[in-house]
């Protein structure tokens, strides 16, 4: 599986989620949010910061490309929330034709992942770099969130689903989630190397999703299918 493109800390903090997202608004209907909307909900999300050091609890993507720099990293879980492949994507890991699917916590049950700390006096200039990323249109909705460690509870920054997104699909049959992972991909790559990366490094952290386990063994057999 090739990957055409990475974002990085630099193209990042460069803009290229927002030029990426203006250059296909066209296709793609999304609009991104300006810089100046996005400072302004950092500002009243900051506003409302539970005290204490600062964390992001990575889920998907921020778990094998952080981008971020940090003091501290912990396997975290979360409660109230799961993660689910319920956000369509038309470019990025997919196109107009060809939609893919990401990533983001829905409702329910419970998810483990990556808590990262934020370095004291830096907590601002990364929080940027995360909100460029995840923020840069309305697909997700920011919240903090109590993470349980296994040196304690911390409160934590994360994404959760926009359902009132026209992107939020909700819960697919499992039969069309593999059908959009298995063929989909973009500028950034494809959804079954994203899939992959997400399974592989939750290992790594000593996490084993079930669910997202089955679907890597099914995307697999699909590819395999129809390569043949």
């Amino acid at each position: 599986m090739e990957m055409t493109n990475t974002l990085n800390r630099d193209s990042i903090r460069d803009g290229e989620v927002y030029r990426l997202l203006k250059a296909q608004e066209h296709l793609t209907k999304v609009r991104p949010l300006t810089d100046e909307e996005r400072t302004a909900r950092l500002d009243a999300f900051l506003a409302r910061h539970p005290g204490g050091a600062t964390w992001v609890f990575g889920y998907g993507s921020l778990i094998w490309n952080p981008a971020i720099h940090f003091s501290e990293r912990r396997v975290a879980r979360i409660w109230g929330y799961h993660r689910s492949f319920c956000l369509r994507t038309v470019m990025g890991r997919g196109t107009p034709d060809n939609p893919g699917l990401m990533l983001a916590l829905d409702r329910g049950g419970s998810c483990a992942g990556v808590a990262y700390r934020l370095p004291d006096g830096q907590e601002r200039e990364e929080l940027e770099v995360v909100w460029a990323r995840e923020m840069a249109a309305e697909s997700y909705r920011a919240a903090w969130v109590r993470a349980d460690t296994p040196r304690g509870r911390v409160w934590a920054l994360t994404f959760l689903a926009g359902r009132i997104n026209e992107r939020y699909v909700g819960r697919l049959p499992e039969a069309e989630i593999v059908e959009h992972l298995a063929r989909a991909e973009g500028h950034l790559g494809s959804c079954a190397e994203y899939l992959d990366n997400t399974v592989t490094h939750l290992a790594e952290c000593g996490v084993v999703d079930r669910r997202m386990t089955r679907l890597q063994h099914l995307v697999r057999a699909r590819r395999e299918d129809a390569s043949r």
